[in-house]
């Protein structure tokens, strides 16, 4: 079942939004005999990338006999020295099994601080065990001793330390760090093998969110690391997310922080998160006045901060999310289907979010489970966000995108014999342009808009159920139109309450789908959506 949104707020700022800060040009990058690799690790030294762990292969099948198998591991190391266009690799298998099972996981968690990556958790399948598990592991990596052996073909062995802390046994989430403290955001423990029908059913298996944001300091003097693990904050409800972005930003006061970006799943249904939890050194914060339709499980994604204007900008490229454009249509697809958006989430000065699509997207629908990988000679903030007032050409080459997924089709998943998508080695050089003639960023207004209309269709019950917010007291009125704009019916509500409400139409036949056009109208605003039913 499809619903395609036509949604706008009359009385908001303009469907195009303001001139861009900047825009993004694409250019492919291609490396012989470099891999296709998605849902994995890296780090990067001198212009060197140091790529560890994740598939080989698609996305994942949803049989359990075919999920996750081990002969779709990236059982090598890879070095890629993307301006001569040369790639290097070396097997693990000189390292000590359990290092060895850790690094040909996925979706594990990670950071380089200095020379070293911490590569924490991961899921995948240990022969140990015989049997597909979370690792409960954290392994530091001395970046450019591993990259110098690996071009050189030396020995790796004695660059590979590895600790055991159940707080680890984490995959889906995210590490990053603010100040002198990490941060491990979301993901989920999962053991056993993989099957959509829930644990309960076949082999069965065991899934538990961490629901949480764990704190830890790391102290490391190249030889012992110590760690000493800091309150946590847990939040059922918010936290339980995984496969998000997890994003360094810039607060307004000029703080370093990071930002949760939609996620999957809620608990209410199996649907991606529409808002977003803001993190600094002080606590959390989840920010229900803004709403994230395009770019929702994890993908490439950029953070760029302007002091000038007090301005921080992400971007993200391609990837799976429930939300995209169809001829400037906000189309709903609640199977989640691969995209090609580019679109970029600012933060103004006073603290308000806004999403904007930009002018190109995605050659093809790339971008799920793919990294962006910087260029070191940017200006850069201690952690990462880029500099946008230092970047003084009219054209910077912020970095590299690289791997991830690349799908034949938007939806795959019920129909995935392992054929329809595949892992990408396609490589694209990022840059930032500026000038005044810049094509503009269309601004989603829903993003934005206080009624944050929803529908929600039920074809065997031949009804549709219609959610909005009210932030003020109002009449209101609801009109429900057929694809010929003749209309079925129209409710006026007095003085509805702040909150939550909820309309519910019966509808003859829409089991058979249907096209609608469903308006509301408060005293203050005004949205439209039209929704598609494909039974």
């Amino acid at each position: 079942m499809i619903l395609v949104l036509l949604g706008f707020l009359l009385q908001s700022s303009g469907l195009f939004g303001q001139n861009p800060p900047f825009n993004i040009l694409l250019k492919p990058l291609t490396i012989k005999d470099l891999p296709g690799i998605q849902s994995f690790a890296f780090g990067q030294h001198e212009g060197k990338w140091l790529i560890l762990g994740g598939r080989i292969d698609g996305l994942h099948r949803k049989q359990p006999f075919a999920a996750f198998k081990e002969t779709g591991e990236n059982k090598l190391i890879y070095v890629v020295d993307p301006v001569a266009k040369k790639s290097w690799s070396a097997p693990l298998t000189s390292l000590p099994i359990s290092i060895q099972e850790q690094l040909c996981s996925t979706n594990m968690e990670y950071f380089q601080h200095g020379d070293y990556l911490y590569f924490i958790g991961g899921y995948g399948f240990s022969a140990t065990i015989g049997d597909h598990t979370t690792y409960s592991n954290l392994t530091a990596i001395n970046v450019p001793a591993t990259i110098d052996a690996v071009v050189h073909q030396k020995s790796i062995n004695v660059f590979f330390r590895q600790i055991t802390d159940t707080l680890f046994a984490v995959t889906g989430g995210h590490l990053g760090k603010i100040n002198d403290t990490y941060y491990l955001v979301g993901g989920q423990k999962f053991l056993g093998r993989y099957n959509p029908m829930g644990p309960n059913h076949g082999p069965g298996f065991i899934q538990e969110y961490t629901n949480q944001i764990r704190k830890f300091n790391l102290t490391d003097d190249g030889s012992v690391m110590t760690i000493n693990h800091l309150p946590g904050i847990t939040d059922s409800t918010n936290l339980h997310r995984r496969d998000l972005n997890v994003v360094p930003q810039i607060s307004p006061t000029g703080e370093e922080g990071l930002t949760a970006f939609s996620g999957v799943f809620q608990y209410e249904e199996n649907l991606p998160f529409l808002n977003c939890v803001n993190i600094d050194s002080s606590g959390y914060e989840t920010n229900n006045s803004f709403t994230q339709y395009y770019n929702q499980y994890h993908c490439a994604n950029i953070p760029i901060y302007s002091r000038s204007k007090n301005e921080m900008h992400t971007l993200f490229f391609g990837g799976i999310s429930q939300y995209y454009d169809d001829s400037d249509t906000l189309t709903q697809d609640n199977n989640v289907p691969f995209v090609r958006t580019i679109a970029r989430v600012t933060r103004t000065a006073d603290g308000k979010m806004a999403e904007y699509k930009l002018p190109i997207e995605m050659p093809a629908l790339l971008g799920s489970d793919a990294v962006f990988i910087e260029n070191e000679d940017l200006p850069k903030y201690s952690n990462g966000v880029i500099q946008l007032d230092k970047l003084a050409n009219d054209t910077t080459l912020l970095g590299y995108i690289y791997g991830g997924i690349a799908s034949t089709e938007e939806n795959i998943f019920w129909i995935n014999a392992g054929t329809q998508s595949e892992a990408t080695n396609q490589i694209f050089k990022v840059y930032l342009t500026k000038g005044a003639n810049s094509p503009i960023h269309r601004l989603n207004n829903q993003s934005t808009g206080s009624l944050k209309m929803t529908v929600s269709t039920y074809p065997i019950a031949k009804k549709i159920i219609v959610y909005y917010n009210l932030n003020y007291s109002s009449d209101v009125r609801i009109s429900f139109y057929d694809v010929s704009s003749k209309k079925l019916e129209k409710k006026l509500f007095s003085k509805l309450s702040i909150g939550e409400n909820s309309f519910e139409k019966k509808i003859n036949n829409l089991d058979k789908g249907g096209t609608f056009i469903v308006t509301i109208e408060t005293d203050q605003e005004k949205a439209i959506q039209k929704i598609r039913v494909i039974p």
